[in-house]
Protein backbone atom coordinates (compact mmCIF):
# COMPACT_ATOMS: atom_id res chain seq x y z
CA UNK A 1 0.00 0.00 0.00
CA UNK A 2 2.83 2.37 0.90
CA UNK A 3 4.50 1.73 -2.46
CA UNK A 4 1.29 2.45 -4.35
CA UNK A 5 0.73 5.62 -2.32
CA UNK A 6 4.27 6.84 -3.02
CA UNK A 7 3.84 6.16 -6.73
CA UNK A 8 0.56 8.08 -6.76
CA UNK A 9 2.07 11.05 -4.91
CA UNK A 10 5.07 11.06 -7.26
CA UNK A 11 2.83 11.01 -10.30
CA UNK A 12 0.72 13.87 -8.96
CA UNK A 13 3.89 15.84 -8.18
CA UNK A 14 5.15 15.40 -11.72
CA UNK A 15 1.73 16.41 -13.04
CA UNK A 16 1.98 19.59 -10.98
CA UNK A 17 5.57 20.29 -12.07
CA UNK A 18 4.49 20.15 -15.70
CA UNK A 19 2.14 23.03 -14.95
CA UNK A 20 4.50 25.21 -12.97
CA UNK A 21 7.47 27.52 -13.52
CA UNK A 22 9.06 27.69 -16.94
CA UNK A 23 7.30 24.54 -18.12
CA UNK A 24 3.84 26.11 -17.81
CA UNK A 25 2.97 26.53 -21.51
CA UNK A 26 -0.14 28.70 -21.09
CA UNK A 27 0.55 32.43 -21.00
CA UNK A 28 -1.47 34.21 -18.29
CA UNK A 29 -0.02 37.67 -18.95
CA UNK A 30 -2.50 40.52 -19.23
CA UNK A 31 -1.38 42.20 -22.45
CA UNK A 32 -3.23 45.29 -23.65
CA UNK A 33 -5.42 43.35 -26.12
CA UNK A 34 -6.37 40.91 -23.37
CA UNK A 35 -7.15 43.72 -20.94
CA UNK A 36 -9.42 45.25 -23.57
CA UNK A 37 -11.36 41.97 -23.78
CA UNK A 38 -11.75 41.79 -20.00
CA UNK A 39 -12.89 45.42 -19.83
CA UNK A 40 -15.55 44.64 -22.44
CA UNK A 41 -17.35 42.39 -19.93
CA UNK A 42 -20.03 44.41 -18.16
CA UNK A 43 -22.13 43.63 -15.11
CA UNK A 44 -24.93 45.78 -16.57
CA UNK A 45 -24.85 43.82 -19.82
CA UNK A 46 -25.04 40.53 -17.92
CA UNK A 47 -27.94 41.92 -15.89
CA UNK A 48 -29.80 43.02 -18.99
CA UNK A 49 -29.54 39.59 -20.60
CA UNK A 50 -30.50 37.73 -17.44
CA UNK A 51 -33.50 39.93 -16.67
CA UNK A 52 -34.98 38.80 -19.96
CA UNK A 53 -33.94 35.14 -19.96
CA UNK A 54 -35.19 34.56 -16.40
CA UNK A 55 -38.41 36.52 -16.80
CA UNK A 56 -41.87 34.98 -16.41
CA UNK A 57 -42.36 35.45 -20.16
CA UNK A 58 -40.06 32.46 -20.76
CA UNK A 59 -42.05 30.26 -18.36
CA UNK A 60 -39.04 28.56 -16.82
CA UNK A 61 -37.47 27.38 -20.11
CA UNK A 62 -38.55 23.75 -19.80
CA UNK A 63 -37.38 21.22 -22.42
CA UNK A 64 -39.34 21.37 -24.69
CA UNK A 65 -41.45 24.52 -24.36
CA UNK A 66 -42.33 27.82 -25.97
CA UNK A 67 -40.13 29.55 -23.40
CA UNK A 68 -37.14 27.41 -24.38
CA UNK A 69 -37.69 28.37 -28.03
CA UNK A 70 -37.81 32.07 -27.12
CA UNK A 71 -34.57 31.70 -25.18
CA UNK A 72 -32.90 29.92 -28.10
CA UNK A 73 -33.88 32.71 -30.51
CA UNK A 74 -32.60 35.34 -28.08
CA UNK A 75 -29.24 33.60 -27.65
CA UNK A 76 -28.86 33.16 -31.40
CA UNK A 77 -29.58 36.86 -31.92
CA UNK A 78 -26.85 37.76 -29.43
CA UNK A 79 -24.40 35.47 -31.24
CA UNK A 80 -25.43 37.12 -34.50
CA UNK A 81 -24.93 40.57 -32.97
CA UNK A 82 -21.39 39.59 -31.93
CA UNK A 83 -20.56 38.35 -35.41
CA UNK A 84 -20.11 34.69 -34.50
CA UNK A 85 -20.12 32.28 -37.41
CA UNK A 86 -23.24 30.07 -37.45
CA UNK A 87 -22.29 26.41 -37.82
CA UNK A 88 -25.50 24.55 -36.93
CA UNK A 89 -27.67 22.52 -39.26
CA UNK A 90 -30.10 25.47 -39.21
CA UNK A 91 -28.26 28.77 -38.86
CA UNK A 92 -27.11 28.94 -35.20
CA UNK A 93 -29.15 25.88 -34.20
CA UNK A 94 -28.37 22.19 -33.92
CA UNK A 95 -31.82 20.64 -34.03
CA UNK A 96 -33.39 17.39 -32.91
CA UNK A 97 -36.71 16.22 -31.49
CA UNK A 98 -37.43 15.31 -27.90
CA UNK A 99 -39.96 12.81 -26.59
CA UNK A 100 -42.36 14.34 -24.12
CA UNK A 101 -43.69 12.55 -21.09
CA UNK A 102 -46.48 10.64 -22.86
CA UNK A 103 -43.95 9.10 -25.24
CA UNK A 104 -44.85 11.15 -28.32
CA UNK A 105 -42.59 13.54 -30.14
CA UNK A 106 -44.89 19.09 -29.24
CA UNK A 107 -41.68 20.57 -30.95
CA UNK A 108 -37.88 20.40 -32.01
CA UNK A 109 -35.30 21.29 -29.42
CA UNK A 110 -32.11 23.10 -30.22
CA UNK A 111 -28.58 23.56 -29.05
CA UNK A 112 -27.41 27.06 -29.94
CA UNK A 113 -23.89 27.26 -31.38
CA UNK A 114 -21.59 29.87 -32.88
CA UNK A 115 -17.85 30.05 -33.52
CA UNK A 116 -15.07 32.60 -33.51
CA UNK A 117 -12.54 31.28 -36.01
CA UNK A 118 -8.92 31.18 -34.95
CA UNK A 119 -6.20 33.27 -36.57
CA UNK A 120 -3.48 30.63 -36.88
CA UNK A 121 -3.50 28.66 -40.17
CA UNK A 122 -2.43 25.45 -38.41
CA UNK A 123 -4.46 25.75 -35.20
CA UNK A 124 -7.68 27.35 -36.44
CA UNK A 125 -9.17 23.91 -37.08
CA UNK A 126 -8.82 23.02 -33.41
CA UNK A 127 -11.36 24.15 -30.84
CA UNK A 128 -11.88 25.36 -27.30
CA UNK A 129 -15.48 25.16 -26.07
CA UNK A 130 -17.31 27.33 -23.55
CA UNK A 131 -20.78 26.04 -22.74
CA UNK A 132 -23.81 26.33 -20.47
CA UNK A 133 -27.33 24.90 -20.39
CA UNK A 134 -30.11 27.37 -21.10
CA UNK A 135 -33.03 25.21 -19.98
CA UNK A 136 -34.54 25.01 -16.49
CA UNK A 137 -37.51 23.29 -14.83
CA UNK A 138 -40.35 25.08 -16.60
CA UNK A 139 -43.76 25.30 -14.89
CA UNK A 140 -44.62 22.89 -12.08
CA UNK A 141 -47.54 22.51 -9.76
CA UNK A 142 -47.16 23.45 -6.11
CA UNK A 143 -50.21 23.03 -3.91
CA UNK A 144 -52.34 22.71 -7.01
CA UNK A 145 -51.06 25.96 -8.53
CA UNK A 146 -48.86 26.40 -11.62
CA UNK A 147 -45.57 27.96 -10.55
CA UNK A 148 -42.78 29.22 -12.81
CA UNK A 149 -39.23 28.12 -12.01
CA UNK A 150 -37.26 30.99 -13.54
CA UNK A 151 -33.77 29.51 -12.99
CA UNK A 152 -31.89 32.79 -12.86
CA UNK A 153 -28.75 31.26 -11.38
CA UNK A 154 -29.36 27.72 -12.68
CA UNK A 155 -28.39 28.24 -15.37
CA UNK A 156 -29.41 31.63 -16.63
CA UNK A 157 -26.17 32.94 -15.16
CA UNK A 158 -24.05 30.52 -17.19
CA UNK A 159 -26.03 31.24 -20.34
CA UNK A 160 -25.63 35.02 -20.16
CA UNK A 161 -21.95 34.52 -19.36
CA UNK A 162 -21.50 32.59 -22.61
CA UNK A 163 -23.28 35.43 -24.44
CA UNK A 164 -21.09 38.07 -22.80
CA UNK A 165 -17.87 36.11 -23.41
CA UNK A 166 -18.79 35.78 -27.08
CA UNK A 167 -19.30 39.52 -27.33
CA UNK A 168 -16.04 40.29 -25.54
CA UNK A 169 -13.75 37.88 -27.38
CA UNK A 170 -15.25 38.75 -30.76
CA UNK A 171 -14.07 42.32 -30.19
CA UNK A 172 -10.40 41.28 -30.49
CA UNK A 173 -8.73 42.70 -33.58
CA UNK A 174 -6.44 39.69 -33.76
CA UNK A 175 -8.37 36.59 -32.77
CA UNK A 176 -6.79 33.78 -30.70
CA UNK A 177 -4.91 31.07 -32.59
CA UNK A 178 -7.48 28.34 -32.05
CA UNK A 179 -11.19 28.64 -32.79
CA UNK A 180 -13.58 29.07 -29.86
CA UNK A 181 -17.01 27.40 -29.79
CA UNK A 182 -19.77 29.14 -27.84
CA UNK A 183 -22.69 26.81 -27.15
CA UNK A 184 -25.77 26.59 -24.97
CA UNK A 185 -27.49 23.24 -24.44
CA UNK A 186 -31.11 22.21 -24.10
CA UNK A 187 -32.23 19.49 -21.71
CA UNK A 188 -29.60 19.49 -18.95
CA UNK A 189 -32.33 19.32 -16.34
CA UNK A 190 -33.62 16.14 -18.01
CA UNK A 191 -30.26 14.35 -17.92
CA UNK A 192 -27.67 16.31 -19.96
CA UNK A 193 -29.66 15.59 -23.15
CA UNK A 194 -28.35 18.47 -25.25
CA UNK A 195 -24.68 17.96 -24.44
CA UNK A 196 -24.97 14.20 -24.95
CA UNK A 197 -26.62 14.84 -28.31
CA UNK A 198 -23.79 17.14 -29.35
CA UNK A 199 -21.19 14.59 -28.24
CA UNK A 200 -22.82 11.94 -30.44
CA UNK A 201 -23.48 14.36 -33.34
CA UNK A 202 -20.70 16.97 -33.16
CA UNK A 203 -20.97 19.91 -35.52
CA UNK A 204 -17.22 20.41 -35.28
CA UNK A 205 -14.82 17.48 -34.82
CA UNK A 206 -14.59 16.19 -31.26
CA UNK A 207 -11.10 14.86 -32.00
CA UNK A 208 -9.99 18.45 -32.68
CA UNK A 209 -11.64 19.86 -29.54
CA UNK A 210 -9.01 20.36 -26.84
CA UNK A 211 -11.13 21.50 -23.87
CA UNK A 212 -14.61 22.44 -22.68
CA UNK A 213 -15.30 24.88 -19.86
CA UNK A 214 -18.93 24.58 -18.81
CA UNK A 215 -20.42 27.46 -16.79
CA UNK A 216 -23.03 26.63 -14.18
CA UNK A 217 -24.39 28.74 -11.31
CA UNK A 218 -21.87 31.57 -11.58
CA UNK A 219 -24.26 34.31 -10.44
CA UNK A 220 -25.11 33.67 -6.80
CA UNK A 221 -22.55 34.24 -4.06
CA UNK A 222 -24.76 33.21 -1.12
CA UNK A 223 -23.45 29.66 -0.87
CA UNK A 224 -24.99 27.64 1.95
CA UNK A 225 -21.47 27.09 3.31
CA UNK A 226 -20.68 30.81 3.36
CA UNK A 227 -20.27 33.75 0.96
CA UNK A 228 -18.39 33.05 -2.27
CA UNK A 229 -17.06 36.40 -3.45
CA UNK A 230 -13.95 36.59 -5.61
CA UNK A 231 -13.75 32.80 -5.85
CA UNK A 232 -14.86 29.97 -8.12
CA UNK A 233 -14.58 26.20 -8.05
CA UNK A 234 -13.97 23.75 -10.85
CA UNK A 235 -15.36 20.23 -10.84
CA UNK A 236 -12.75 17.51 -11.23
CA UNK A 237 -10.17 20.19 -10.52
CA UNK A 238 -7.20 17.82 -10.69
CA UNK A 239 -8.68 15.46 -13.30
CA UNK A 240 -6.85 17.37 -16.03
CA UNK A 241 -4.59 20.36 -16.55
CA UNK A 242 -7.58 22.63 -17.17
CA UNK A 243 -7.99 23.34 -13.44
CA UNK A 244 -4.47 24.71 -13.10
CA UNK A 245 -4.80 26.76 -16.27
CA UNK A 246 -7.84 28.54 -14.86
CA UNK A 247 -6.15 28.89 -11.48
CA UNK A 248 -3.41 30.84 -13.29
CA UNK A 249 -6.04 32.95 -15.04
CA UNK A 250 -7.63 33.58 -11.65
CA UNK A 251 -4.34 34.66 -10.12
CA UNK A 252 -3.93 37.22 -12.91
CA UNK A 253 -7.46 38.60 -12.51
CA UNK A 254 -8.02 38.45 -8.76
CA UNK A 255 -10.29 35.39 -8.66
CA UNK A 256 -9.31 32.39 -6.58
CA UNK A 257 -10.04 29.22 -8.56
CA UNK A 258 -10.19 26.33 -6.12
CA UNK A 259 -10.78 22.65 -5.69
CA UNK A 260 -13.80 22.37 -3.42
CA UNK A 261 -12.91 19.72 -0.82
CA UNK A 262 -16.43 18.29 -0.75
CA UNK A 263 -18.00 18.98 -4.13
CA UNK A 264 -15.25 19.17 -6.76
CA UNK A 265 -15.22 15.46 -7.56
CA UNK A 266 -18.80 14.72 -6.49
CA UNK A 267 -20.29 17.30 -8.89
CA UNK A 268 -18.18 16.35 -11.92
CA UNK A 269 -20.97 14.06 -13.11
CA UNK A 270 -23.80 16.49 -12.39
CA UNK A 271 -23.58 18.85 -15.34
CA UNK A 272 -23.01 18.95 -19.08
CA UNK A 273 -19.23 18.72 -18.84
CA UNK A 274 -19.39 14.96 -18.21
CA UNK A 275 -21.31 14.28 -21.42
CA UNK A 276 -18.46 15.95 -23.32
CA UNK A 277 -15.76 14.32 -21.16
CA UNK A 278 -17.15 10.87 -22.02
CA UNK A 279 -15.98 11.52 -25.58
CA UNK A 280 -12.43 12.23 -24.40
CA UNK A 281 -12.40 16.03 -24.22
CA UNK A 282 -10.97 17.50 -20.96
CA UNK A 283 -14.22 19.09 -19.81
CA UNK A 284 -15.05 20.66 -16.46
CA UNK A 285 -17.78 22.79 -14.92
CA UNK A 286 -16.88 26.06 -13.25
CA UNK A 287 -19.27 27.53 -10.69
CA UNK A 288 -19.38 30.09 -7.91
CA UNK A 289 -21.78 28.37 -5.50
CA UNK A 290 -22.50 24.65 -5.66
CA UNK A 291 -25.44 24.94 -3.27
CA UNK A 292 -27.46 28.04 -2.40
CA UNK A 293 -30.81 28.58 -0.66
CA UNK A 294 -32.94 28.65 -3.83
CA UNK A 295 -31.43 25.72 -5.72
CA UNK A 296 -34.20 24.19 -7.89
CA UNK A 297 -36.81 26.36 -6.21
CA UNK A 298 -39.16 28.90 -7.80
CA UNK A 299 -37.43 31.63 -5.77
CA UNK A 300 -34.19 31.42 -7.82
CA UNK A 301 -34.80 34.97 -9.06
CA UNK A 302 -32.71 37.45 -11.02
CA UNK A 303 -32.50 40.10 -8.28
CA UNK A 304 -30.56 37.68 -6.06
CA UNK A 305 -27.63 37.48 -8.48
CA UNK A 306 -24.37 39.30 -7.67
CA UNK A 307 -23.75 40.87 -11.09
CA UNK A 308 -20.50 42.60 -10.18
CA UNK A 309 -18.98 39.35 -8.94
CA UNK A 310 -20.29 37.45 -11.97
CA UNK A 311 -18.58 39.95 -14.25
CA UNK A 312 -15.29 39.43 -12.36
CA UNK A 313 -15.59 35.66 -12.67
CA UNK A 314 -16.35 35.99 -16.38
CA UNK A 315 -13.24 38.11 -16.88
CA UNK A 316 -11.22 35.27 -15.39
CA UNK A 317 -12.97 32.80 -17.69
CA UNK A 318 -12.25 35.00 -20.70
CA UNK A 319 -8.55 35.02 -19.90
CA UNK A 320 -8.51 31.26 -19.37
CA UNK A 321 -10.22 30.66 -22.72
CA UNK A 322 -7.77 32.92 -24.51
CA UNK A 323 -4.84 31.17 -22.78
CA UNK A 324 -6.09 27.83 -24.07
CA UNK A 325 -6.84 29.16 -27.54
CA UNK A 326 -3.51 30.98 -27.90
CA UNK A 327 -1.27 28.08 -26.84
CA UNK A 328 0.34 25.41 -28.98
CA UNK A 329 -0.05 23.07 -25.99
CA UNK A 330 -3.18 21.01 -25.34
CA UNK A 331 -4.39 20.20 -21.81
CA UNK A 332 -4.07 16.58 -20.81
CA UNK A 333 -6.05 14.32 -18.53
CA UNK A 334 -4.30 13.36 -15.31
CA UNK A 335 -3.69 9.65 -15.83
CA UNK A 336 -2.43 9.28 -12.25
CA UNK A 337 -5.94 9.92 -10.94
CA UNK A 338 -7.92 6.67 -11.08
CA UNK A 339 -11.19 8.61 -11.43
CA UNK A 340 -10.18 9.73 -14.92
CA UNK A 341 -9.72 6.24 -16.41
CA UNK A 342 -12.85 6.23 -18.58
CA UNK A 343 -12.11 9.72 -19.91
CA UNK A 344 -8.43 8.94 -20.55
CA UNK A 345 -9.42 5.85 -22.55
CA UNK A 346 -11.75 7.93 -24.74
CA UNK A 347 -9.13 10.69 -25.04
CA UNK A 348 -6.48 8.25 -26.27
CA UNK A 349 -9.02 6.81 -28.69
CA UNK A 350 -9.49 10.24 -30.24
CA UNK A 351 -5.79 10.47 -30.95
CA UNK A 352 -5.29 7.10 -32.61
CA UNK A 353 -4.16 7.48 -36.23
CA UNK A 354 -6.90 6.76 -38.76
Amino acid sequence: MKTRLLASVTAMTLFGIALGGERFPWDAKLSRPRKDVLEHISSNSLKGHLYFLSSDLLEGRGSPSRGLDLAAEYIADQFRRSGLEPVGDDDYFQTTTLKVRNGTEEQKVRNVIGVIRGSDPKLRDTYVMVTAHYDHLGIRKINGQDVIFNGANDDGSGTVSVIELASAISSMKVKPKRSIIFMTFFGEERGELGSAYYGKHPILPIKNTIADVNLEQVGRTDDTQGPRVGAASMTGYDYSQVGEIFAAAGKATGIQVQKHPQYSDAFFSRSDNQAIAFFGVPAHTLCTAFEYPDYHRPSDHREKVDYENMAKVDRMVALGLIMLADSDAEPKWNEANSKTAVYVKAWKGLRKPN
